[in-house]
């Protein structure tokens, strides 16, 4: 006998579904699509940055990938490679019983996206990725992109991204953080 698929609307329909398997999926109209593992050279890009955005801000308020971020559209919800959470979101997941930000939660402080190889990968972060966050009024948005060697920032002015790009020894300017000193070169080095 086939069990049907679950039919999940909504994303606390996410949030308490459980199909006993680990991974991070993303709900797309209604259906879960698994999201592939990190590389480890883009898993230990976002550990660098990690580990230097702790330094900026209280240690609680940097999420590594697990995250689940609800956005507007489709998919429901993208898991960054990095996030800066506002100082109130630790004790608000904590209420929801999840590593979760949802829409009626202040947008993060900031994302990173660490680009995969592939024209998908780069489609997905440059464009999707972009769209939604900059929907969600996220006001702070990294792209890392090893293959171009080129690290964006996208910062909110009025209610749209402006672009900046950042390659070799190119201190990289982050409104959000003045005081971060990485270049593009040490941002994209593992």
């Amino acid at each position: 006998m086939t069990q049907a698929k679950p039919k999940l609307q909504t994303f606390a329909d996410f949030l308490a579904y459980d199909n006993g398997t680990e991974g991070y999926y993303e709900l797309t109209n209604g259906e879960l699509r698994q999201v592939p593992p990190e590389s480890y050279d883009n898993l230990r890009r976002a550990l660098t940055l990690y580990d230097a955005l702790k330094l900026l801000v209280d240690a609680v308020q940097v999420c590594p990938q697990g995250l689940a971020l609800e956005m507007p559209g489709q998919p429901r919800n993208r898991y960054p490679d990095l996030t800066v959470l506002r100082p109130e979101h630790p004790a608000q997941m904590r209420d929801l019983g999840q590593a979760a930000i949802a829409l009626e939660m202040a947008p993060p402080l900031l994302v990173v996206e660490v680009v995969s190889p592939g024209a998908e990968n780069a489609r997905r972060d440059y464009l999707d990725k972009r769209n939604q966050y900059e929907w969600r009024g996220i006001p702070e948005y990294w792209i890392v992109d090893p293959q171009q060697q080129r690290v964006t920032v996208l910062a909110m002015v009025g209610s749209a991204y402006q672009e900046s790009l950042f390659e070799g020894d190119d201190p990289v300017i982050s409104p959000s953080f003045p005081d971060w000193v990485l270049t593009a070169k040490a941002m994209l080095e593992i």
